[in-house]
C-alpha cells in the first residue's frame, strides 16, 4: 500500500500537477516542459545499468553472500549475516563511479543540450526566453546532484527498507507539489516546476542518507576491513553494462518519439501526444507497483532458489497489471477529454483511437518489461541485444512513418509497437513462464517417485 502511495506521489505528481500546467501554461510551454523531462530521462541513461546492478547486489550482499559474482548468485551464503568489508567496498565503489557519471552528466548538458536548447527549441518558442534559459540552468545543476546521491536510494532498496523508501518519496514528492503549485499560481513559468524539483530530490536523499546509515550500520562499516574496489566492480561491470544497454534501447522505443516529434511536428501537437502518453505511462507504472514492490524480495528467492514463491509474486504481478491498466485505460477514452474540459486545458488529449492503440502497446510493453525483472533477479541479462535492436528499428520506424510517410503521431505510436512486437514482447514472458512450468514439472516428478 505504501508502494501504491508513493507511485502516486512520485509518477503522479505530473498528473497532480497537470491541471494548473495545463491551465497557466501556454501549449508551446508545456511542450518545452515535456522536453526538459524527456532530457531527465536520458540523463539518467548515464547511470549505464548500475543502479539496478548495485540494488540487486547489495540485497545479496544483505542476504548472506560473501562474494560478488559477475552471473549468477553465489552458492557461499551465510543467510542472515551480512559482510560488512564487501559492503562497505560496494558503497566506496557506488561513490566513486556515481562521481564521475554526475561529472559527465555536467559535460553533456552545458554542452550538446544547451546548443538543443537553444538552436532547436528557443527557435520554435514564442514566450519568454529568459525562463527557458533560467529553467534549463537549474536543470543542470538538478540532474548533476542527482546523478551523484543516486545511490541514496539504492542502498534502501537493497536493504530491503521498501516502506521506508517510499515514506521518503512522498515526503519529497509533497514539498515538490506543493512549491510547484505556489510557483505556478505565484505567475513563474518553467522555473516554478524545477525549482520545485530541486527541493523535492535535496530532501529525498537526507532523509534516504538517516534511514540507511544508522549508528550500527556505521559502526560496522567503520570497524569493516575495505578490499578492492577494482574486483566489486569488475563482478558488477558486465551485467551493469548490459543493463545500461537494455535501458538505452528501451529509452530508444519509449523516448526518441518526441525529438522526432519536435523536428516534425508543431509544438501544439507534440504537447498533445506528450500529455496523452505520459498518462497512459503513468497507468503501467501503477500497474508495476506490485512487481517493483517485490524486485528486493526477487533477488532474495534467487538466493535461495525459490521458484514457487518466484511464480506467485509473478503472477500477482502481471494480474496487478492487467487490472489496473484496463481499468484506467476505459477510464481515460470515455472520460478523459471531459476532465481536460472542465478544468480548462489549453492542451487536448489525443483522439480514442490513438489512446486506445497507445494503451494495447504500453500493455505489451510493462508486461514483457516485469518478465524481464524476472530473469534480472538471477542476475542474467539475455535481452540486451534484443534490446539495442528493438532501439534501432524503432528510430529507423519513426523516420520511415514520421520524416517519410508523414504519418504525424499515428507514427510515433505505431512504430515502438512494431519495433516491440517483432520480438520482446512475446519473447521475455514465455521465458519466464517455460521456467516456471518446468521447475513445476519437476517438483511433481519428485513427488511421484518420493
Amino acid at each position: 500500500m505504501w508502494s501504491y502511495a508513493s507511485t502516486l506521489f512520485l509518477a503522479g505528481a505530473g498528473m497532480i500537477i497537470l491541471p494548473f500546467i495545463l491551465h497557466f501554461w501556454s501549449d508551446e510551454t508545456n511542450g518545452i516542459w515535456q522536453i526538459f523531462q524527456t532530457i531527465t530521462t536520458l540523463v539518467l541513461l548515464l547511470d549505464f545499468g548500475f543502479r539496478p546492478s548495485f540494488a540487486r547486489n547489495v540485497s545479496y550482499i544483505f542476504s548472506g553472500v560473501k562474494h560478488l559474482q559477475k552471473e549468477g548468485v553465489a552458492a557461499d551464503t551465510d543467510t542472515g549475516k551480512v559482510d560488512y568489508s564487501l559492503l562497505k567496498s560496494t558503497l566506496l565503489a557506488m561513490r566513486s563511479f556515481y562521481r564521475w557519471i554526475a561529472f559527465g552528466a555536467f559535460i553533456l548538458l552545458a554542452s550538446a543540450g544547451t546548443a538543443y536548447i537553444y538552436f532547436e527549441v528557443l527557435g520554435k518558442y514564442s514566450g519568454s526566453h529568459t525562463d527557458v534559459i533560467v529553467a534549463w540552468i537549474m536543470l543542470i545543476s538538478i540532474n548533476c546532484y542527482n546523478l551523484y546521491t543516486l545511490y541514496y536510494e539504492t542502498l534502501l532498496l537493497g536493504k530491503g527498507y521498501v516502506k521506508r523508501s517510499q515514506q521518503i518519496t512522498i515526503i519529497g514528492q509533497c514539498a515538490y507539489l506543493l512549491t510547484a503549485i505556489g510557483l505556478i499560481y505565484a505567475g513563474l513559468g518553467l522555473t516554478a516546476v524545477v525549482s520545485a524539483q530541486l527541493i523535492s530530490i535535496v530532501i529525498r536523499r537526507v532523509l534516504s542518507y538517516k534511514v540507511f546509515f544508522t549508528p550500527e550500520i556505521k559502526r560496522h562499516l567503520k570497524e569493516a576491513e575495505l578490499q578492492p574496489q577494482k574486483d566489486i566492480l569488475n563482478a558488477i561491470y558486465p551485467n551493469a553494462v548490459k543493463t545500461g544497454l537494455t535501458h538505452l534501447g528501451g529509452f530508444c522505443v519509449n523516448q526518441s518519439a518526441i525529438f522526432f516529434g519536435t523536428h516534425y511536428l508543431s509544438l501544439a501537437e507534440l504537447g498533445s501526444y506528450s500529455i496523452t502518453h505520459k498518462i497512459i505511462l503513468f497507468l503501467a507504472i501503477c500497474g508495476a507497483v506490485v512487481y517493483q514492490t517485490y524486485v528486493p524480495q526477487l533477488a532474495k528467492y534467487r538466493v535461495e532458489k525459490n521458484i514457487s514463491g518466484l511464480r506467485r509474486k509473478y503472477t500477482y504481478s502481471v494480474l496487478s497489471l492487467v487490472t489496473i491498466m484496463t481499468t484506467g485505460g476505459l477510464a481515460l477514452i470515455f472520460f478523459g477529454m471531459r476532465v481536460f474540459r472542465l478544468i480548462g486545458s489549453q492542451t487536448e488529449l489525443l483522439p480514442a483511437t490513438l489512446m486506445a492503440t497507445m494503451l494495447v502497446i504500453q500493455f505489451l510493453e510493462q508486461n514483457h518489461v516485469i518478465a524481464a525483472g524476472f530473469i534480472m533477479a538471477d542476475n542474467k541479462i539475455p535481452f540486451f541485444i534484443p534490446s539495442l535492436v528493438s532501439g534501432a528499428a524503432t528510430i529507423i520506424l519513426l523516420y520511415l512513418f514520421v520524416g517519410v510517410a508523414d504519418m504525424g503521431v499515428w507514427g510515433m505510436i505505431l512504430a515502438p509497437g512494431i519495433a516491440q512486437l517483432a520480438y520482446q514482447n512475446w519473447k521475455w514472458p514465455s521465458v519466464v513462464i517455460k521456467e516456471f512450468v518446468a521447475n513445476e514439472t519437476e517438483t511433481q516428478r519428485i513427488t511421484m517417485q518420493q
